[in-house]
């Protein structure tokens, strides 16, 4: 019942009426620390998101959908290799990469490169090193834009007071004058880095062409309109917002305005229920700031506000290219995958940023939307609640588009899942947070394991904020071992 497949055999894509066999385009978005606070997920109330939402009715949207690791780096490795961090080793954003070191390993646009396919990518996408990876490349500035890179470096003069309590660097842009950080606080994590403290938000008064990511949204819809409907292509396009620092233009923020944002529910006992282990990863800010800085300078709300308009901000550009590609003769012949690399805590289980076992941080939004010309054979307007991996793309993908399997993949293809998306299943999606440390996500059920071997278990649907941990409780003692059992087997794998 908890057996692993693997990718099945692929299988060559239905002919469009009246034509010859002709190979499906691939429009592919990631978006970065992007959770599920989308209209179409409910993640949040008051998230304005009205083209995501649209584009979830034209296919399948998967409500329990979840990332191999919830860490930028070996997120998307895992993604565009089709391997387990356990299998490749990849763990951090420190790791160089295993598939540098693993030429032999095609990358997903490589193999749709070898098959003929023209491919595109602009944006984050392999973590700063998506270069030499597609035939065309475009990667402006975009984790501190509107700002340059150069420009957003503290000095050390400027980390001024004791450990860094006061800092205060000035950039100036276009004859203005900007104070970083907006938000004022000081650094949890880095206090003495002088590349500066991206934990922070601002309301800009800008245009989205100023923004890295609208800048690869314009490159991307110039390059659907000049691409020719003769030859197919497999297009990657990279957002960074939602990622810290939460900058955007003024015109997101200011459809919050005058709302009164609702908060995350916190419980302030939602840790003694576990080991200390699992405490120091909820408290140590490593990827973010401390929960409890964030609320001593009055930012909950704030930031709260600022990842919401972010998030509409990409929304926006993910509109503008939809609506291009609706335009152009390749709507009715491609593929449209969207989806986050990982979650993101906003103060949930006391916790900021990533890099946790839980579900704030292991679920991500997915939406596969199929080509119109197959309407009838893949569900639409659909959800599938099954568990699902970020994984299973690079197989999904090689199947749907009828490609050659070149190496050995951990996932397998959600075909049956695009056909039928309420067909019970099961499946079972491992996210794995640094060696030794796998959750395992499951249609009802949630398992944590840590390297040291403590554990928790949560009810999905019961306890879906992951407040009791349920491992300790003799009651249900034979699930955990059930998934103990299954995580072993699916690590005792030959790589």
């Amino acid at each position: 019942m908890l057996a692993l497949c693997l990718t099945a055999a692929a299988q060559p894509f239905a002919k469009p009426p009246g034509k010859a066999a002709e190979k499906p385009n691939v429009l592919f978005i990631a978006i970065d620390d992007l959770n599920d606070w989308l209209g179409c997920f409910g993640g949040h109330p008051q998230a304005i998101t009205p083209n995501i939402d649209r584009l979830a009715k034209r296919g399948v949207l998967f409500s329990n959908a979840h990332c191999a690791a919830p860490l930028c780096g070996p997120s998307r490795n895992a993604i565009f290799t089709g391997r387990q961090p356990f299998h490749t080793g990849m763990y951090s954003n420190n790791d160089k990469g295993w598939h540098k070191e693993n030429p032999g390993v095609l990358l997903l646009p490589q193999v749709f490169q070898n098959a003929g396919y023209k491919t595109f990518g602009t944006g984050k996408l392999l973590h700063g090193s998506s270069r030499s990876v597609f035939q065309s490349e475009f990667f402006p500035e975009q984790r501190w834009s509107p700002f340059t890179g150069k420009s957003a470096k503290y000095t050390k003069a400027e980390l001024s007071g004791k450990g860094g309590d006061n800092p205060r660097h000035v950039i100036r842009m276009n004859g203005r004058e900007y104070v970083l950080p907006f938000n004022r606080m000081p650094s949890d994590r880095s206090p003495n880095d002088p590349k500066g403290e991206s934990f922070d938000w601002a309301s800009l008064d800008v245009a989205d062409g100023d923004m890295g990511d609208g800048k690869i949204t314009d490159w991307a819809i110039q390059n659907l309109r000049r691409q020719s409907a003769a030859k197919p292509f497999f297009m990657a396009v990279g957002y960074y917002r939602p990622h810290i620092p939460l900058y955007a233009p003024k015109k997101y923020f200011d459809l919050y305005d005058g709302i009164d944002i609702k908060l995350p529910l916190v419980r302030e006992d939602d840790l003694e229920d576990l080991s200390p282990v699992a405490s120091k990863w909820a408290l140590e800010a490593v990827t973010a700031g401390a929960h409890a800085t964030t609320v001593k300078h009055g930012q909950w709300q704030a930031a709260v506000r600022a990842y919401l308009a972010c998030v509409t901000f990409i929304d926006a550009q993910v509109g503008r290219i939809l609506d291009v590609l609706d335009s152009t003769p390749h709507s009715k012949n491609t593929w449209v995958i969207l989806f986050g690399d990982h979650g993101w805590h906003l103060g949930e289980k006391q916790h900021w940023g990533k890099w946790t076992g839980w579900q704030r941080s292991t679920q991500v939004p997915l939406l596969i939307l199929p080509p119109s010309f197959s309407e009838g054979r893949f569900a639409t307007n659909a959800t599938c609640d099954n568990p699902v991996s970020l994984i299973d793309l690079y197989p999904s993908l090689v199947d749907l588009c009828g490609l050659k399997q070149v190496h050995r993949l951990d996932g397998q293809s959600l075909r049956s899942q695009l056909t039928n998306p309420e067909a019970i299943s099961n499946r079972l999606a491992i996210t794995t947070f640094d060696k030794g440390n796998h959750a395992i996500s499951g249609t009802n059920w949630r398992y944590i394991r840590y390297s040291n071997g403590s554990e928790e278990l949560y009810h999905r649907k019961n306890d879906p904020h992951e407040w009791t941990n349920l491992a300790g409780k003799p009651n249900y003692a034979k699930i955990v071992s059930r998934f103990a059992k299954a995580l072993d087997v699916r690590l005792s794998r030959i790589k």
